[in-house]
């Protein structure tokens, strides 16, 4: 330990975090910088300042990056229309890559001789956060103190404040039972009745949401314009990438958009189950993949929808910095250029519907696809020379008595 004289903490403010600053303080005898990240989860960063002061931190970095979020991380996920087994939306993955840089350079703007989280031994943000560091710095020093200490606990937490003077924030009113994460993305919930597979969510769980049943009964329509793949502007009002996701948010929201209950695997091995809301991500998924619908070459969409899985894997993993999912997203970029257009969605009640899409690069060709006169447009005595030459090896196959037919 005596190698150790700095180390950068992700800092939240919040109960473990500041118990942590004061355990590194008194187990590695070293100096504590402190790094918040405003991601848009929605509460002030600003008094983690004086918290980290009251614990004598000299050096805190208090940072908005909400804009970087977004454009540099969230949008280029969502080229990808990327969904982890199915479902989840990946709010909480997409946003540890930017801490884990962030963490590193700061270690090395303050010459720190290491980065420290409050990730648990447990969980998956442990392995995002340290893969993400060791691939951005090879030699940095990763210490996670509660692979290391003793606390297992709110309780002992609690006492450890008590008995090292740390200053507790006691909130008053009820305290949520809920493990929570949120970022401009979505909100996360894990833990008390959730432990549960079978018992339903309470209510008053949600957050950012109205219930499907207590949305509004009329429908709203909204158009959600694009350029490169990325959403750029609603009802035609141009919006840099977060004030475009914070307003989705809270149009999704007031009609029931974006909730999910999945049970998930996490890398690290167990199963675990959560609950999300996700509106505006939920908007821009379906809007994305309806103007790739009319812009996209069939093969080119086939190829990247099968890149779905692994790039999700990739995300959830903690492999975002990794040559793979670079090189992924450099083929899947390039697929984007032509992604450009108009989608008109309608939602109610929790459903999201697209009801028109447009595109100067369309490859929608009316002349063609119509069941009218096509006149001469296309001949469809031609499909009986493609039927057939795709048949040949079935039939060939039958010939020699192979038929599947039982």
């Amino acid at each position: 330990m005596s190698d150790i004289n700095k180390v950068v903490l992700a800092y939240s403010g919040g109960l473990d975090t500041s118990v942590i600053v004061r355990w590194l303080q008194e187990t590695y005898q070293c100096e504590v910088v402190t790094f918040t990240a405003d991601l848009g989860q929605g509460e002030e960063v600003e008094p983690a300042r004086a918290k980290a002061e009251a614990l004598g931190v000299k050096e805190i970095y208090i940072e908005d990056l909400r804009e970087e979020f977004v454009s540099e991380y969230v949008f280029p996920m969502f080229r990808a229309n990327t969904i982890y087994e199915g479902e989840y939306l990946l709010g909480t993955s997409i946003a540890r890559p930017l801490i884990a840089k962030r963490l590193v350079e700061i270690a090395e703007e303050t010459g720190a001789d290491a980065i420290s989280h409050g990730a648990t031994g447990k969980g998956n943000d442990q392995v995002r956060f340290e893969l993400g560091a060791y691939a951005l710095n090879p030699a940095v020093q990763v210490i996670a103190p509660w692979r290391e200490w003793d606390l297992t606990s709110r309780e002992t937490l609690l006492a450890y404040c008590e008995q090292h003077n740390i200053p507790v924030e006691q909130k008053r009113g009820k305290k949520s039972p809920y493990s929570m994460d949120a970022n401009l993305l979505h909100i996360s919930y894990e833990g008390a009745v959730l432990e549960d597979p079978w018992a339903e969510p309470e209510e008053d769980m949600w957050r950012w949401s109205v219930s499907p049943e207590a949305a509004p009964d009329q429908a709203e329509e909204i158009i959600l314009g694009f350029r490169n793949g990325d959403p750029v502007s609603i009802n035609g009002q141009a919006m840099s990438p977060a004030t475009l996701l914070a307003e989705l948010n809270a149009i999704g929201g007031r009609h029931g958009i974006g909730r999910l209950d999945i049970v998930e695997n996490r890398y690290v091995g167990m199963k675990s189950r959560g609950c999300y809301e996700t509106p505006g991500g939920t908007i821009m998924l379906k809007a994305h993949r309806a103007l790739e619908s009319i812009t996209l070459d069939r093969e080119v969409a086939h190829f990247k929808d099968s890149l779905i899985a692994k790039y999700a894997d990739l995300v959830y993993n903690g492999y975002w910095w990794s040559p793979e999912r670079k090189m992924m997203q450099a083929a899947i970029d390039e697929s984007q250029a032509v992604v450009n257009g108009d989608v008109r969605l309608k939602l109610y009640k929790g459903s999201v519907a697209v009801t028109g899409r447009r595109s100067d690069q369309s490859l929608f060709d009316e002349a063609i696809a119509t069941f009218e006169d096509d006149a001469g447009a296309y001949n469809q005595k031609d499909a009986e020379g493609f039927i057939k030459l795709n048949a040949l090896r079935l039939r060939t196959a039958a010939k020699k008595g192979r038929s599947l037919r039982k």
